[in-house]
């Protein structure tokens, strides 16, 4: 059966060791980093190594390519792209405008990504920028206003999807107000429920329709005092299932990020118990995917639902001439 996981690789080829434990555990998908992209002709062969590991030729493989500071795919071998809270920046002054090069930026990442042979992507981040918040958002997400985030969002999602790449919305109910990265300690968030359904959870609300979600390890006092968001029966079940009305794939936010206590399979077990359809681990150490793998359990029935109404509807967008659409990508950024 297959396991409900995400995994890494630990460099740009799989070792013989890996593809045997891939054989073995049979994740679900894996998850890409800058640690495995050198050259596309090495990102499409590792990425046909590892569905070839799992023998399934659709196995999803994921990468964080949002642009900006976090871009797994670099220059000089694939374009920079700018980040979201560029397109923020230019909706201060043309919403239109914004929205219509979000949309393109998106597309030319996913452009990217298809060929590449990589299928989803992480993005985009739907989290409120607030002033004086940890920067681990940041420029990563799109503004403070969250109707407008919400706009900017659908853009990235429709342009990721008219490629052919399910967008990931991120980091579901909100990371926003985080005063601590989450990589390195628990965020503890004390606004109240009601300022949260207010501003937070809107964008995710908005875009409730997609295919795939990821949790956020981030602790809402008002929501269950004990648990952050991944491990959380009540903030996935009562806010994520029920007030944003999400019925997408859920996957966890990286579990062996330092926000979450205790071993990679407490960890694992805790996170599926909560309702997360998929657990992901991104360091590709061996002996703590082999924690993951043997915790996760297998895909549920309704996971593997989820999994199969695949991405969501998006509009036909016209044959793209890359060349002419980086231009026109540059040109409306320039109006800003």
């Amino acid at each position: 059966m297959t396991t409900a996981a995400i995994l890494g690789c630990a460099g740009a080829i799989l070792s013989a060791e890996e593809r045997q434990f891939f054989r073995d555990a049979d994740p679900l998908g894996f998850i890409l980093f800058q640690r495995n992209c050198q050259t596309p002709e090495q990102v499409h062969r590792l990425v046909r190594d590892l569905r070839d590991s799992v023998d399934r030729a659709e196995s999803p493989v994921l990468i964080d390519q949002e642009g900006g500071r976090v871009a797994r795919l670099r220059p000089p071998a694939w374009r920079k792209a700018p980040a979201a809270g560029r397109f923020g920046a230019l909706a201060a002054h043309d919403t239109e405008t914004a929205i219509e090069a979000a949309r393109l930026n998106a597309q030319l990442m996913g452009r990217e990504l298809a060929g590449l042979g990589i299928s989803v992507d992480c993005a985009p981040v739907l989290d409120l920028q607030f002033e004086g918040a940890s920067n681990v958002v940041g420029d990563r997400g799109f503004a403070f206003d969250p109707e407008l985030v919400a706009r900017l969002g659908r853009a990235v999602c429709e342009g990721l999807l008219a490629a052919g790449i399910t967008p990931v919305l991120k980091h579901m109910p909100g990371h926003g107000r985080a005063m601590v990265d989450s990589h390195h300690a628990l965020p503890e968030v004390d606004a109240a429920l009601a300022a949260l359904r207010q501003t937070d959870f809107v964008p995710f609300r908005r875009l409730a329709d997609m295919p795939w979600a990821m949790t956020s390890h981030v602790l809402y006092k008002a929501i269950d005092p004990e648990r952050p968001a991944t491990t959380s029966p009540v903030v996935i079940n009562d806010i994520i299932r029920g007030e944003i009305g999400f019925k997408g794939v859920l996957v966890s936010d990286d579990l062996s990020m330092e926000a979450l206590r205790g071993d990679l399979g407490d960890r694992t077990k805790r996170a599926r118990a909560a309702g997360c359809d998929l657990a992901l681990h991104c360091n590709g150490r061996l002996e703590e995917m082999r924690a993951v793998a043997a915790a996760a359990g297998s895909i549920s029935a309704a996971t593997a639902e989820r999994l199969a109404r695949g991405p969501a509807a998006t509009a036909e967008l016209a044959p793209m001439n890359i060349v002419s659409a980086e231009a026109r990508l540059d040109q409306l950024l320039a109006t800003a």
